[in-house]
């Protein structure tokens, strides 16, 4: 199944992510200006991100690589999908500080464990460091441990964009995801 920037616009909108939408909007048009696309943490009133915090170009390829290795074999597209995700996810908002660290300890973990960022590590070794954190089998809390942190900014972040969308839906046997126009008639025929 391909997953498309549109399915990525759908799950945010299922997520009520319309706000984060536009400020994804401004950040594929500066760079395609070639403009700094970086956070503008200081304009959006926060503190900034800490010395942990991964920056924007950080994210983006490692929650790509993740994506890879959690979300099943069947699924193409995940590129430009999680992309356009991050598009509205990584808006200054505390959500996107959360994700910011949460991915600046898995790609430290990366660095201590495997000498390479997670992006450049094979298949196998991504799936042994989520395993290795812990992110596997802990229970998600923005303000837990590693493992959990991981858990709830990456890993369930990327399976609620997947699973949200109307192609991931469909993976699963959601013809219609919560946020998804389908239509009185998807809802009165029969199970095929």
């Amino acid at each position: 199944m391909e997953l498309t920037r549109r399915d990525a616009v759908a799950a945010l909108a299922a997520l009520g992510a319309t706000g984060g939408i536009a400020v994804g909007v401004r950040r594929v048009r500066d760079r395609e200006r070639g403009e700094d696309a970086a956070t503008d943490d200081a304009s959006s009133g926060d503190d900034g991100p800490s010395e942990r915090s991964a920056d924007e170009g950080t994210v983006r390829a490692t929650m790509v690589a993740v994506a890879k290795v959690v979300y099943p074999g069947a699924v193409d597209g995940i590129d430009g999908f999680v992309d356009r995700f991050l598009d509205g996810r990584l808006d200054g908002s505390a959500h996107a500080r959360g994700l910011r660290e949460a991915v600046g300890e898995l790609a430290d973990a990366s660095q201590a464990w495997y000498d390479a960022p997670v992006e450049e590590l094979p298949a196998a070794d991504r799936e042994e460091l989520l395993r290795g954190i812990g992110a596997d089998t802990a229970e998600e809390d923005p303000r837990g441990s590693t493992a959990e942190r991981v858990r709830y900014y990456v890993v369930n972040d990327l399976l609620l964009a997947l699973y949200a969308s109307p192609t991931g839906g469909e993976l699963v046997g959601i013809e219609n995801p919560q946020g998804y126009p389908g239509g009185a008639e998807s809802y009165t025929r029969g199970p095929p």
